[in-house]
């Protein structure tokens, strides 16, 4: 790894690249079958990544035809990584074994042994038999999306195939590593005036919000349309605010500071709203909501902006769609997808039936949706969150910020790059984009 690290960093050709040996193993972050109840009776809060997540030596798996070897320069956390490394909503090998019965390629990701990771940047470093448009030397970005092209299923949205699977989640060999094992159709152009780690950031959640609001297969999105946008700071948050300004819509960001509200209004959204200086109290007790909340944060929206918003943006699940059902104007849809707070989901039908609002379940994107959200980001018009960057030894520690939602934007995680900042190719795009724009996350997350 040292010798392609080395290669990667002088700027060495794909036909040098291609010509270096390829370890017998490498470092990677994962959780481990012979661990998977070790938090078995605990609170989900409770439970710790820094204790599941180890980072070691495993080896390096056989390339399928339509794979490449990418050299991981940095990667990025998120809740499905948390999730692996809980064991919730339960441990992720399940996963994997039914993959693993799938095919010979299938087989080798049933492992004792579960590498993580759902984004990277990096440099291909092999490709198979069967890959046509990579090759050795190309920087790309990884998309999340895992299908079999070969099933039918897989075809007018592969979103909806029947064995759709997240790389690094629901797969082996995901991208907290330093070798990564991917589809050539994962595969995308890392944006030149980016560093590794800005790169990293984006693929999960940019793809996510994108179809989410900007696809036929989501909301979609209208111009002059209000969008209310839960963790509007977050990861998928941060995304779907700049998708609602770019596309001519009025984001309200809904986040939980002061400092939160600054980060938006610098990012351009007006309307914001501090829950917890709100205190709104959604619920009673654990069994039962309160609709006199749901009239109290409805027209402080309205306040804001004058109607019940179009579009609510909705990824916390358990904690909030109650209320985003209820806010929801007449007509309105509720785009969902992901559910931090929790899965069992419940809220007052009367008004999702009588007043004709919509529940649009989204998932991750398809390789044409991903592609085009990756393309915005190396226009320099999608701007990465990135507000923090760990070492891969440090993957546990990040992992927790995320569990306990300490960050803002996205955690960054090095992994083959030595330090920060490498990787930029365009400094003229990134200086006409701004570099205070392109940190600005990062300096509020300081």
């Amino acid at each position: 790894m040292d010798q392609i690290l080395q290669a990667v960093l002088d700027g060495a050709p794909g036909e040098a690249l291609a010509e270096l040996p390829l370890p017998e193993s490498y470092r990677a972050a994962f959780v481990r079958r012979d661990e998977a109840q070790m938090f078995d009776g605990m609170e989900s809060s409770a439970k710790d990544p820094r204790k599941s997540l180890h980072v070691g030596d495993v080896p390096l798996p056989e390339l399928a035809p339509d794979e490449a070897y990418v050299a991981v320069m940095a990667s990025a956390i998120n809740f499905n990584t948390v999730w692996t490394s809980i064991f919730e909503p339960l441990p992720t090998f399940g996963f994997l074994d039914r993959l693993g019965k799938e095919s010979r390629w299938g087989a080798r990701h049933a492992l004792d042994y579960h590498v993580v990771g759902s984004d990277a940047s990096g440099v291909v470093i092999r490709t198979g038999s069967a890959v046509r448009n990579w090759s050795p030397g190309d920087k790309v970005t990884v998309h999340c999306n895992h299908v079999d092209d070969q099933d039918p299923s897989a075809h007018d949205d592969s979103i909806l195939a029947a064995n759709q699977r997240i790389w690094g989640f629901e797969t082996n060999f995901g991208g907290l590593a330093d070798v990564a094992v991917v589809k050539a159709n994962q595969l995308m152009p890392k944006p030149r005036h980016l560093s590794w780690e800005e790169s990293a950031v984006n693929a999960l959640c940019n793809s996510t919000a994108y179809r989410m609001l900007v696809s036929h297969n989501g909301a979609p999105m209208s111009q002059g349309d209000r969008v209310l946008v839960w963790g509007a700071t977050g990861g998928l948050g941060s995304f779907a605010v700049q998708y609602v300004l770019n596309g001519g819509g009025t984001p309200i960001g809904v986040v939980s500071s002061e400092s939160k509200v600054a980060l938006l209004h610098e990012l351009g959204v007006e309307a914001v709203i501090d829950r917890r200086a709100g205190n709104y109290q959604f619920w009673k007790d654990e069994f039962h909501q309160d609709e006199s909340e749901w009239r109290r944060f409805g027209k402080d929206v309205r306040g804001l902006v004058g109607e019940d918003p179009d579009i609510v943006f909705e990824h916390p699940g358990r904690f909030t769609m109650g209320a985003s059902v209820f806010v929801a104007k007449r007509g309105g849809t509720i785009v969902t997808c992901a559910a931090t707070s929790g899965y069992m989901i419940e809220y007052d039908n009367r008004h999702l039936w009588m007043k004709l609002k919509t529940i649009k379940g989204s998932h991750f994107a398809n390789y044409r949706e991903a592609w085009d959200a990756n393309a915005l980001v190396c226009e320099g018009k999608i701007l990465p969150p990135l507000s923090a960057v760990y070492p891969l030894t440090e993957v546990g520690e990040a992992a927790y910020q995320v569990h306990r939602n300490l960050h803002e934007g996205k955690i960054g995680v090095l992994c083959l790059a030595p330090e920060e900042g490498l990787g930029i190719d365009d400094p003229e795009l990134r200086a006409k984009v701004g570099e205070d724009r392109i940190t600005l996350f990062r300096r509020h997350g300081a």
